[in-house]
Parts: C-alpha cells; structure tokens; sequence
C-alpha cells in the first residue's frame, strides 16, 4: 500500500513538473470539442471559448465559494471545503463521447452510471460502495428543481436525467459526503447540480447518426430581448433501436426555454421544460438461458416489457450578489408521469399469465429553496462566510402497481394516493481563521410528513418524523500548494412513505413492520488536494459512512427495500495533468470496502448485494492541432457481490470509447464517436434471485440475471456554429 502511495504521489509530482513546463494559454475553440476528458478534477475556471456556453460575468465578491451556487470555483485551493468536492464545466461535459444522456454525470470521479432496461427509463448508478439503484443516496438537482423523486413507482429517489439536452448544460458541481449542509436528502453519498445556460456564445444546429438505429437531432439559439434579457429556445428529438433482438424503439423529445435578465450572480431567470419519452425495453436476463441457447444474449423473454414517461416543469430563479452578501431564490412546479412494464421472474408467480407488472407514477411537485449568505469579519481578521437557508417541497402523488399480461391489466397489486410534504432549514458558517486554518460548521433540520390513501384500508395512514444533522469541516493550508481536509457530518434518506405505514403485505397477506421514514447516515473523510498551477489538480481521499439502514434492490418486485444497516470505508484518488499545450490527461480510482454491520439468519453473510467495490477511469485527449481533435477514454467497473455471503460475483467490465473530429473555420464540425471499441462481451449490471422458465421447477432457479453491454458501436454527427 505504502509503495502504491508512493508511487502516485511521485507520479503527481513529475506531471506537476511537466505541466509547469509547458503551461500555456490554450486558443479558443468550441463547446462540441474536448478541451479535455472530464476536468472535473480542475478547479480552475477554463477560459470562455467560441461556441461555449457563457458563465456569468460577475463571480461572488466573496474569497469562498457561495453555498448554494454552481461556481467554477467549487474545488479550488482556498475555496473548497473537502477533497472530493469539484466543478465540470460545459466544456468539459461535452468532450467525452455520451452513449445516453445520463452518461454525462461520470464526469464525476467514481460514478458509474449504466442501464439495466429501456433507454427511456432512468439510469443505474454506482459511487462510493453503492448500488444506488435509479437515485438513491444520489442528489441530482438541475435549476435548483430535485431530478430523485421520494415515494416513486419504481424505487425510491427515482431519478430521471432523460430531460437534459446535455448541449445547453452550463456545467454541475459535485459533493459526495452528508458533510454539506444545504444538502438534504438522498446526498449522503453524494450530491450533482445541474443547470442550464442562459446564454450560448453561438447558436448551433447538430445532427448525428449511428449504429443501431441512432438518430438524433438537437439545435439551440439565445438572442437578446430588450434591455439585458436574453432568450434561449433548444430543442432535441432522439431516436434509437438498441441492438436488442426487440428493438427499443426509443422516441424520445425535449424542449427548454428560458428567458434570463442580468447575470447568473445578479438578477433572474424563468425556464420551461417540456419531455416525452416512448419506449420498448430489453430487461435484464438469466444467464442459464443464454448459456442453454434457449434466449439470444440480446434477447428478451417479454417483447411487451417498455413504458412511457413524461415530464414538463416551470421553474424560477432570483439571485442578487455584493460585497456584504449573495441571496439565492429557487421555486418550481413539475408535473411527471410515468408507466413502465417489467418482468423480471418471468413464470415464478403466474406460471400461466407470466409475472410482468406494471408499475404507475403520476404527481405534481412544487417547490422552493432561499438562501442568504453573510460576508464579513467575525473578528479582526478573521473572515466569515454564514448562509441560512430553508427548503420545502409537497408531492401530490397517485402511484400503483398492478400484475400485467401484454401490457393488459390483470389485477391491482395495491394503488395509492399520498400526499407527502418536507421543510428543511440548514445554518453554515466559514471562518477564515489564519490563511493557513479554516472551518466550516453547518446544522440542518428536517421535517417530513405524509399521509398514505390505499386501496387497502389497513395500509393507509399518516406518518411525521424529523431529523437533525450537524456537520463540521477542518482546512489546513495551503503549504506547497497542498491543502488537507478533515470533514464530519450526518445525513440522511427518506424511505418510501408507504412503506412507513404497511402492515400487511399486498401481494402475500402475511403481516410487515412498518419501514422508518427517515433514516440516518454518519460519515467522516480524510483528504488532500494539490494544485502547483492551473493545469495540475491532484486529490486523495478516505472516507466511511454508515447508514442506520440499507436500500437494496429486490428482485422480484423490481423495486427497492429498507435492509440492515451498513458501513463502508474507502479510498479515491484524482488526477487532472495537462501534459502539454495540445495534450491533458484525466485519472480516477476509487475503492470501498462495503458490508451489513449485522447478522440475517435469512440471508446469511454480511456483504451488500451490488455494492461497487473497484473502479478506474482514465482519459486521454488532445485539442488545437491544425483543427483536429480528439479523445480516448477507457473505464474500469469492478466485480460486485451478488449475495450476502459473496458466493455469486459478477465480472468486471473494461469499456473503451473515443472521439475525433475536426472544426473548419466557416463554423462546421465534424465528430465520429465509438464504443466499446474492443468489442468487449460484459454486463452493464448483474443481478443474483430466482426466476422460472418454462418447464422448471415451481420454485424457480437462483441465477444471474443480467444486461448486457452493447457492443461495438459508432456516431457521425455534424454540427454547424453561427
């Protein structure tokens, strides 16, 4: 461990040498070409480029980073509050190649983000030790507006990235650790916000068209309306089969407006969205067929499995910025629906109709967040930065689940009205104390109430719980422009407001405990970041979090449930070089150790089904030679347990994708992108429970269920800048 240690520091400090050597300012270019893959670990603002997506021009007067703001400054030297806190830009977000559109959030270090179904539905994510399902532990906020949905059809913190035009994205910041305390729930692993830009440096019209079937056309225009307003209209329609036996038949439509006066720090914005989504899906599968010949790997044992999901939202922002303090004014209302079919045991329960099932989502959301940050001194010389903020949110939602043949309905599993309601307020405040010591102490309380309307009267009900969570951070440094971070802090998830009133079991009759409404998480990090100029970032970090109670995804229901509680404690690593003036280097690792703290008689072992154990990405790109550029990336998914006693594995997965283009000088770009470009034969994710083919047993067969990794696949695409 010692000499592995060694050897990334000494290598960071070669790179540190180079970079230092060959520093220089790069020329303009534009947003559809890397600049570099995932410089996320830069903290450093990357200069406005043609084509770019603009930042406001007037950052927060303040020497630290407002709490609640998308700064370019988020992981800067003097800034930041930990190690594993960072800032992408749109720049960067566009760089690297996107098989799908949540592909965009692995621009954070250690995120995996995969599928395990239809294009259309939300993704899977994987960080710090977790599967975290579709969103759970996983804040994903864009324009202030929360993505996770709480008490959702299809797993709690449901969270749906399909609205994003990654193209008009004006970059995201993450967090990871309950060490923050604006962030509420589902952020104990970590936290992403997203917004949009309020004005794009030029207009841009993209099409682009691939293997199987990939068709897809995006165009966005800004233009100045009266005297500093600006509006921006994009629009995106995305078509794609898969290479699935049954094809998605993905039809997929967005459009955003936004009207914006002012500057992102000084003045408002009002966004309208708009998304509609259609689609057949290819489930996971089980292994025994494949191997048997019975099911092609890219086959399905249900053609009819697919859903549709829309979303359309209006939200606002205000926000005002001086030299004494920075308020941050957020509110929104969303409507969403969604319907998704799904057969994951295929005859184990209904050897005659099959076990697919359709699970129903449709709420209304409204919501809003203010926030006031304080500069000042809070003795001589001694700077402080304190933000009181409060959050609030209602659902309003009708979500069932019903037994499906065909997408026929069969019967009613249980159907539900609730209605759910929340109330955060949160205290930070940084104190400057030497310009080698700071720190940051934060409260947050939270307060949450529901009240649960099923079709069984004896799972209706109310339910209120709260929680407090303090937290602190240590910065000490810079000493050879090297800080080191000591970060506490509690957090916490929401469970699925149904669960917290069942008592019997819909589907089986036989009684259950309610689940707690909220539950706790405890974490503290260790960590360092090294930045000698603007092209090198370095970080290093260990950390643990517990959780008084896991989420783990259960198999024939094709949902989530609360488990034991849980510990894990592991170690990251980033690193962002440029090597050259044409040439940056991009590296992540990170391990977690992930186990149950308790025993289960029915479920002997203690290891986390799922729970992401290694990974490993790394990216190469070059820019401004004579107008080409390009990328390669390679990412590592490491193996996972399937069950408890860590019996079953799943493999690891070692994709690689690239990119070249080249930009000519009447505003044209040409891009071919490629994925897995070695063909490899994997998973995007595996799962370990019994199913029933036909003709097997009545108890079915446990095996491995899994999706695969599409194969080798490329996009054109062409792209004109005015």
């Amino acid at each position: 461990m010692r000499r592995t240690l060694g050897l990334v520091f000494w290598t960071t400090a070669w790179v540190g040498t180079a970079a230092a050597q060959t520093q220089t300012e790069l020329p303009a270019v534009v947003v559809t070409t890397p600049t570099a893959a995932k410089q996320a670990k830069a903290s450093q603002p990357a200069p406005v480029k043609a084509g770019a997506v603009q930042q406001s021009s007037d950052e927060d007067s303040s020497s630290f980073a407002a709490v609640e703001s998308i700064d370019p400054r988020a992981g800067s030297i003097g800034i930041a509050q930990s190690a594993s806190q960072g800032y992408v830009s749109a720049e960067e977000i566009a760089a690297v190649p996107a098989y799908r559109t949540g592909d965009i959030l692995e621009a954070v270090p250690g995120l995996v983000v995969t599928q395990h179904s239809g294009e259309g539905k939300a993704n899977q994510y994987f960080v710090r030790g977790f599967n975290i399902d579709h969103g759970t532990d996983l804040a994903i906020t864009v324009d202030g507006m929360p993505v996770n949905m709480r008490t959702h059809g299809h797993g709690q913190g449901y969270a749906d990235t399909n609205f994003m035009i990654p193209e008009i994205m004006r970059g995201l910041t993450f967090r990871k650790g309950p060490y923050f305390a604006s962030e509420g729930d589902f952020s104990s692993a970590g936290a992403v916000h997203l917004d949009i830009v309020d004005k794009l440096d030029k207009n841009f019209g993209r099409i682009e068209a691939g293997s199987f079937g990939h068709r897809r056309a995006v165009a966005g225009m800004s233009s100045p309306v009266g005297v500093d307003g600006t509006v921006l209209v994009a629009g995106e329609a995305h078509f794609f089969d898969g290479p699935w036996e049954r094809p998605d038949d993905l039809r997929k439509f967005n459009g955003v407006m936004r009207y914006s006066n002012g500057s992102f720090n000084n003045g408002f914005a009002v966004t309208a969205m708009a998304y509609s989504g259609h689609w057949n899906a290819t489930d996971q599968i089980p292994l025994r067929g494949v191997e048997s010949g019975a099911i092609d790997r890219f086959g399905t044992l249900d053609p009819t499995d697919g859903g549709s999901s829309h979303r359309y939202s209006l939200s606002g922002r205000w926000n005002q910025t001086d030299a004494n303090s920075a308020t941050r004014v957020n509110a929104y209302v969303l409507k969403s629906d969604m319907s998704l079919f799904s057969n994951f045991t295929y005859f184990l329960n209904d050897p005659v109709n099959g076990d697919q099932f359709q699970q129903a989502d449709d709420r209304w959301v409204a919501g809003a967040s203010a926030s006031k940050t304080f500069f000042g001194m809070l003795l001589p010389g001694v700077k402080s930065e304190t933000t009181i903020g409060i959050q609030g949110r209602y659902d309003n939602i009708e979500v069932g689940l019903f037994n499906t043949k065909q997408r026929e309905h069969l019967s009613t599993v249980r159907e539900d009205r609730v209605e759910e309601a929340s109330v955060g307020v949160f205290a930070e405040s940084t104190l400057h104390w030497t310009n080698w010591l700071r720190t940051t102490t934060g409260l947050r309380a939270d307060l949450y109430t529901a009240d649960v309307m099923s079709n069984m009267p004896v799972n209706s009900g109310s339910d209120t719980d709260g929680i407090v969570s303090p937290k602190f951070g240590l910065v000490l440094g810079p000493w050879a422009a090297t800080e080191l971070y000591l970060n506490a802090g509690t957090g916490f998830h929401s469970n699925d407001a149904r669960g917290t009133v069942t008592t019997v079991d819909p589907a089986s009759g036989d009684p259950v405990s309610p689940a707690p409404f909220l539950v706790r998480s405890k974490g503290a990090e260790v960590g360092l970041r090294t930045q000698p100029n603007s092209g090198l970032t370095s970080t290093a970090s260990v950390f643990i979090l517990d959780f008084d109670s896991e989420i783990v995804f259960v198999g024939d229901a094709g949902t989530t449930e609360a488990s034991r509680p849980s510990r894990r404690i592991g170690a990251e690593y980033t690193l962002h070089a440029q090597l050259l003036p044409w040439l940056t280097l991009d590296l992540d690792a990170a391990y977690t150790h992930a186990r149950f703290q308790e025993d289960d008689p029915a479920a002997p072992g203690r290891h986390i089904p799922g729970a992401i154990e290694g990974v490993v990405a790394a990216g190469l790109s070059f820019d401004n030679l004579d107008g080409w550029f390009g990328n390669v990336n390679i990412r590592y998914f490491g193996a996972r347990p399937l069950i408890e006693d860590d019996s079953v594995r799943s493999e690891s997965s070692t994709p690689v994708s690239a990119s070249l283009g080249y930009r000519f000088d009447d505003g044209f770009i040409v891009r071919l992108d490629g994925f897995n470009l070695f063909d490899q034969t994997s998973s995007q994710i595996d799962y370990y429970y019994a199913s029933r083919l036909p003709g097997e047993p009545a108890g079915g067969v446990e095996d491995i269920h899994f999706h695969p990794l599409e194969p080798r696949s490329f996009r054109l695409s062409l792209t004109k800048e005015w």
